[in-house]
């Protein structure tokens, strides 16, 4: 079959709930192939902690805890994951987070959306887990995200801050625990030790360990927000499998180049590169940038769960347009929070099933 046709057949097969979503970028977003071959990667599937964590150091209780963690939901048992992400009362303040949607106040009805949802897990604070814990812990994976960014203190800092430990994560039930690195800002060396000390904690006591891998500081903001570049995302990525991660999250690429950028914003070298990563290793499509993210997670071992983003007018053609890049990238899920909290309960609900029917579709396959 030729080329061409080949292309039109993978286009005509795909649903139609799912291309008519992704509107004029349907043909080729679902049918483009990668620079970089799916065949260096570790790609999901139902065996995924048997063949990807079995051989490490993890203990048989992380790989229970990894178990339980995949095994939940309506994507039970694909190798792919289904999220909700709630720290936005911190991070963004409560009031900014859920004013659009005042019942999430309640940390109850957080815990409700994920299970309605379909969700693997829920990723929120102590707080909210805490304080529903008995109810709940055994009827959703659990994942406590440890540090956080007030803005509450004058002027407003960046900065994640340890809010929770492992301890108190593993007393109220859950299976995993999340921290986020602010990559490239002055505190980030002290937030490594933060993150690696408490990952290392969580292993021993059984649990997975998730690092959001964001980039943070001014010279990453220039003509384009390089906070989004893939070769810097990427090299994030590669310090968070580094402390063991078993899953990264990470905002989905837009740019690259921000190696060259950043050293010709602050007039001096910045960095290592070499310019076959550019030619190479990726293009300006959004899956080649993806899969450069893939790769920096040692080619995959560490899957790659892309972030939702804010909320908006186009939510459910955006969260589908996310979905596709990752999954045809060869990552491994998305979390999603202000996409769905910020909406109706029962429109939260139906996009976490849209989402999670790109990952279920046969016909969205690995580029």
């Amino acid at each position: 079959m030729l080329l061409v046709e080949v292309l039109v057949v993978a286009s005509l097969s795909a649903p139609a709930s799912i291309a008519s979503l992704l509107g004029d970028e349907a043909d080729d977003l679902l049918s483009y192939q990668a620079k970089v071959p799916k065949d260096l990667l570790h790609l999901p599937g139902p065996d995924w902690v048997d063949r990807i964590f079995a051989p490490t150091d993890r203990s048989p209780q992380v790989l229970r805890s990894l178990q339980h963690l995949y095994s939940h939901g309506r994507l039970a048992n694909t190798g792919y994951l289904s999220i909700l992400p709630v720290d936005q009362g911190i991070e963004h303040s409560a009031g900014a987070s859920f004013a659009p949607n005042p019942i999430y106040f309640d940390s109850e009805n957080i815990i409700k959306l994920a299970i309605e949802g379909g969700c693997n897990a829920v990723a929120t604070t102590l707080g909210v887990l805490g304080s529903v814990s008995r109810r709940y812990a055994h009827k959703i994976p659990f994942i406590l995200k440890l540090n956080h960014n007030e803005l509450l203190s004058v002027p407003n800092q960046f900065d994640q801050l340890l809010f929770a430990s492992v301890e108190q994560a593993w007393n109220l039930g859950a299976v995993a625990v999340g921290a986020t690195i602010y990559f490239g800002s002055p505190e980030s060396g002290r937030q490594i030790q933060d993150v690696s000390r408490a990952f290392a904690r969580a292993h021993e006591l059984g649990m997975a360990t998730i690092l959001w891998c964001y980039l943070r500081h001014p010279a990453f903001k220039q003509d384009q927000d390089y906070h989004l570049a893939a070769d810097l995302t990427g090299q994030a990525n590669h310090l968070g499998v580094t402390i063991e991660a078993d899953l990264i999250k990470q905002k989905l690429p837009e740019v690259n180049g921000g190696y060259q950028a950043v050293a010709q914003a602050i007039g001096q070298g910045y960095g290592k590169t070499d310019p076959r990563l550019y030619s190479e290793l990726t293009t300006p499509h959004p899956i080649d940038l993806t899969r450069y993210q893939v790769l920096n997670c040692y080619a995959g071992r560490a899957g790659l769960i892309n972030s939702g983003g804010a909320s908006g007018k186009t939510d459910f053609a955006d969260a589908v347009r996310t979905a596709v890049i990752n999954k045809r990238a060869g990552g491994c899920g998305l979390i999603s929070g202000r996409k769905t909290f910020q909406r109706p309960f029962a429109e939260g609900v139906q996009l976490f099933h849209v989402i999670q029917d790109v990952y279920l579709s046969p016909e969205v396959t690995i580029a």
